[in-house]
């Protein structure tokens, strides 16, 4: 659809987070100038924020434009073994 429309993009599927494929995501940008991150997790403190930093630091000259990140919204997550913890003593 983005290419009907004259837009030239690269998709990466990251199939791991940890390690993730840098050098993919490097050349990427490189060839692009740009960086869209997007995932499930919250904003704060999700992969997307290393990924982001990680290429900040090894792209910055060949960015046009801030790294953007499309991901969940920043809630609380409430610790699931809570009721184990605390009430089992």
């Amino acid at each position: 659809m983005a290419e009907e429309k004259g837009i030239s993009c690269d998709i990466i599927d990251l199939r791991t987070i940890l390690p993730y494929d840098i050098d993919t995501i490097e050349k990427s940008v490189k060839k692009t100038g740009r960086l869209l991150i997007t995932h499930e997790g919250p904003v704060t403190a999700g992969v997307g924020a290393e990924i982001s930093a990680k290429i900040q630091e090894r792209c910055f000259s060949s960015l046009h434009a801030p790294i953007k990140r499309v991901c969940g919204f920043d809630t609380p997550f409430p610790f699931v073994y809570e009721p184990v913890l605390f009430f089992t003593y």
